[in-house]
Parts: C-alpha cells; sequence; structure tokens
C-alpha cells in the first residue's frame, strides 16, 4: 500500500479533464467528487483508468452542466442517476448522490437520489470503495476507514455484511473478484455472511455471475478467489464442477488431491503466458479457465480398480461435454465455450508419446485437432504436470520438449497449421464427374485423413487414390449399374 500523494502531487498525476469538471459543477453550485476505484487504486499506486464521480446535482442539472463542453453525452443510466460523458479520450461517469432501498427479490434497487456524500458512500460495497477525494480541493473522505481496508488487506464492508449481500448478492462475487484482482483476504465476518448467504446468489443473472469470474479468474492470485469460493460454499452454486475436485481421499493416498492440483495446474498455467508480443498473452482467459476445469470429469469417473489402482478413464471427454454444460449456464459466448471445451478434451492427448512414439500422422494430427489453440494446449500440457518425483517430471518434460521440435521439423516442411488436402471440392467434383452433395464432403474427408496419415501426395498419386477410393463407394456402382 502507498502513502496517498500530496493534492500538488495529486494535481501532477491525476488527468487535468478532472479538475476542468469539477470547476464547472463547484461554478454551477454543486459538489463533485472522485469515488470509489479511481481513490482506491491511487493507494495502490496506480491511477485507474476509470473516472467515476458523485455529485449532489440530479441528472438533469448534470447534463446541464456539462452541455456545451462535453464531446458526447450519453444518459441511459439516468433513471438511476448516473450521466456518462466523453471529452477527449477519457470517458467519465457522474452519479448523483444515492441512498438506495434495495427489492428482496431483485438485486436492482428501488432508486432514491441522497443529498450528501456520506450516505452515498455508505451504500457502496466494500469499505476500500468508500472513500472520496472532494473536488477540486482533493480533500480525502474516508468515514468507514477504507485506508486501514487496505493497509490491513482486508476486505470488509461499511455496514453489516449480511444486509449488504441481501442488498447486492452480488457483491459476494465481487469480494471473490477483489480477492484475487488485489491479493487481499475477506475479514472473518464477510467471510461468515458469504457463507450463510449463498442461496441469495440465485437471484442474480448468469450473465453478471460470469463477468465477476472472468475477472476472478484473470486476476493476480485466482487461486485466493476460487478457494473462497469453494470455502464459504459459494462455488456449489456458480461454479458446483470445482468444488466437487474434493474428492475424498482413500486411506491409502491411491490418487492426488484433484482440487489442490487443479488450482497448481492454473497457477503453472498462468507462468506460461506470454507477453503482449507472444502467442499467450496473458491474462489469458481460455488457458486460465480450461487449467481450472481439466479434470472436472474425474470425479464422475473414479474407480477402484481390484488391483487397487484408482483410475479416471476417459475423463478428458467427459470433462469436455461437463465445461461445455457450464459454460452456457454462465451465457459465455460459443466461441470461448468451444476453446475452453476443446482444451479440456485434447489435455489427456499427450501421454504416452514418450514412451510409444508417434508417428509423423500421430503427430499432424495432434496440430491439426488442436487448430489455432496449439499453444494453449502446449501450454496446458505443461502445466498438467504436478507430480514431486523429479525423474517423472523431467521426463515428461523432455518428452514433450522432443513432440514440439518434431512440430517445428513437420510445419516447417508441410505447413501444418493450414494443412488441407492434395485436392479441393473443385477438383474431385472434376475427377469423378459428380455435383456438390454429401458425396462430395465425404471424398473430401478422406483425402484429407490420406494427408494427415500420408503427408503430400502430389496431385498424380491423390488423384489415383481418390480414383480408388470412388470405386468402392455405392454411389460409383449405381452409376454403373445404370450404364
Amino acid at each position: 500500500m502507498h502513502a496517498l500523494p500530496s493534492p500538488d502531487a495529486l494535481r501532477q498525476i491525476l488527468p487535468s479533464v478532472i479538475f476542468d469538471l469539477a470547476d464547472r459543477f463547484v461554478t454551477a453550485g454543486h459538489e463533485l467528487s472522485l469515488v470509489g476505484g479511481p481513490v482506491r487504486d491511487l493507494y495502490l499506486g496506480r491511477v485507474s483508468p476509470d473516472l467515476d464521480f458523485t455529485t449532489s446535482a440530479r441528472p438533469e442539472e448534470t447534463i446541464k452542466v456539462i452541455s456545451g463542453w462535453a464531446d458526447n453525452i450519453w444518459d441511459v443510466g439516468r433513471e438511476f442517476g448516473t450521466i456518462a460523458l466523453k471529452k477527449g479520450e477519457h470517458t467519465l461517469e457522474v452519479t448523483t448522490y444515492r441512498a438506495d432501498a434495495y427489492d428482496k427479490e431483485s438485486r436492482k434497487p428501488i432508486v432514491a437520489f441522497g443529498d450528501n456524500l456520506y450516505d452515498d458512500l455508505f451504500r457502496r460495497d466494500f469499505t476500500m470503495n468508500s472513500m472520496a477525494l472532494r473536488l477540486p480541493d482533493l480533500e480525502l473522505v474516508d468515514p468507514f476507514d477504507g485506508v486501514s481496508s487496505l493497509k490491513d488487506q482486508s476486505i470488509r464492508t461499511p455496514g453489516a455484511p449480511d444486509i449488504s449481500f441481501s442488498d447486492d448478492p452480488l457483491r459476494m462475487m465481487r469480494a471473490a473478484r477483489f480477492a484475487s484482482q488485489l491479493k487481499i483476504e475477506v475479514s472473518a465476518d464477510v467471510r461468515k455472511a458469504m457463507s450463510e448467504m449463498t442461496d441469495r446468489i440465485d437471484i442474480i443473472s448468469a450473465e453478471r455471475v460470469r463477468d465477476e469470474l472472468v475477472k476472478l479468474i484473470n486476476g493476480a492470485d485466482p487461486r485466493a478467489g476460487i478457494n473462497l469460493l469453494v470455502d464459504t460454499g459459494l462455488a456449489d452454486k456458480v461454479l458446483p464442477e470445482v468444488s466437487a475436485l474434493r474428492l475424498e481421499i482413500d486411506e491409502h493416498h491411491r490418487h492426488k488431491d484433484v482440487y489442490q492440483h487443479s488450482l497448481t495446474v492454473l497457477e503453472q498455467a498462468i507462468a506460461l503466458e506470454t507477453d503482449q508480443d507472444g502467442p499467450v498473452p496473458g491474462p489469458d482467459f481460455v488457458l486460465r479457465f480450461a487449467a481450472l476445469m481439466h479434470d472436472i470429469g474425474k470425479p464422475a469417473t473414479r474407480k477402484f480398480e481390484p488391483s487397487g489402482a484408482v483410475s479416471f478413464r476417459h475423463h478428458d471427454m467427459v470433462g469436455s461435454k461437463l465445461v461445455k454444460a457450464r459454460m452456457r449456464t454462465l451465457r459465455f459466448d460459443k466461441e470461448t465455450t468451444k476453446a475452453v471445451a476443446r482444451l479440456v478434451e485434447l489435455h489427456m492427448r499427450f501421454y504416452g508419446y514418450g514412451d510409444a512414439g508417434w508417428t509423423d500422422s500421430a503427430v499432424r494430427r495432434y496440430v491439426t485437432d488442436a487448430g489455432e489453440l496449439l499453444e494453449h494446449l502446449h501450454r496446458l500440457t505443461r502445466s498438467d504436470v504436478t507430480t514431486r518425483n523429479r525423474k517423472k517430471a523431467d521426463r515428461l518434460a523432455f518428452a514433450y520438449d522432443d513432440l514440439e521440435e518434431r512440430i517445428a521439423q513437420i510445419a516447417e516442411q508441410e505447413e501444418l497449421k493450414s494443412i488441407r488436402p492434395d485436392l479441393d471440392g473443385q477438383q474431385i467434383m472434376a475427377i469423378l464427374g459428380i455435383k456438390p452433395g454429401p458425396v462430395v464432403g465425404r471424398a473430401y474427408k478422406f483425402m484429407l485423413e490420406l494427408r494427415l496419415d500420408e503427408g503430400p501426395l502430389g496431385e498424380e498419386a491423390a488423384v489415383e487414390q481418390l480414383r480408388a477410393w470412388w470405386e468402392k463407394q455405392p454411389e460409383a456402382q449405381e452409376a454403373i449399374t445404370e450404364e
């Protein structure tokens, strides 16, 4: 935690648009304060890109103050007292003091505009977000000791946490998100309230839960946020597959703790993210979420063998279906869902490579099946090694090094990422004398499989193989019979 800079230093640090806006409000006889996240972030040694303000002015008065000065004005949040504006490169939000009440069946507040800054700060989610800087003098207003909360690295609420979470249950997800983003813990009373009020999350839309989950996973310490969700029981509601990973360990410890293993895989995957110029720039939600969820098929597939061993056969395929279903429930977009599910499905494909070796055909299929996710799959597979057996870990690492080297060698020769059959659809139709239809698709698939198995054939050999395949197809036999 950093000390708050002096007012003179703040004037140098903060964008000048803040003070230009303040001058207009003060001149018009209104109060204006920078509030919430931007103030918290100053104590964390950074300037927030979000610029949020609270004011004594009503929405119509705010519009009057900024009209002719702002480049653009949006009043879609006017019902809730929020007016957004664009000035130069900055987007700002100005909200009238609020003193809301909440409907117990909804997180939507019964909007009531307030008349003072104290009440407005009291209604906010956490004490670290209940601080303001009065403008233009930059006087700190911290009635609920948000500074101490940051100093103690503890997430607390301005009022009783059970009331706060009952008013807006999404705040429980936000607590877990901040635990991840800011690497701080929740206070004991906040944790207790979260544990006792998990059912209240049911009134929150899947989309809002999803948005908080993404921020948590992309945070600096997602293990902390996930542990909080699981320990309080909130994960049973929003991510039950992760809670289910806490399999009961048998007395002989014949399998590892799947839950802790998954968190370790997540952390190891994060360590393999690249900078913005690399193939997997962090934070990468697809890689991180696949790492967390890669073993969620194990609880459903666990079997104790007669030998005493524990098996999880096909947990990769089961897990892929489970993660797809969960992400659909949370309203993730199709592309992200497909990517995570594909990585979960493929995460076991590599195992056995070091023992049995792979043909060039198998390497081509590995690359083709991964497609655009190949770099993600590399990192997920490497991260999935959490054994304390150094020899085993080294053997797997060396084997994957070898696989990547072979991929590079074959890719250099064959452009693996864009593998296509030696003949395209138009050529297939011309050679076989057929029209567009399902049979063309079958022929194309045959030629693609041939390409993966044998590498580039050249047009002449490809035509020969296509004709040999065609002779065995029922459509070809029907054509001969008709003649």
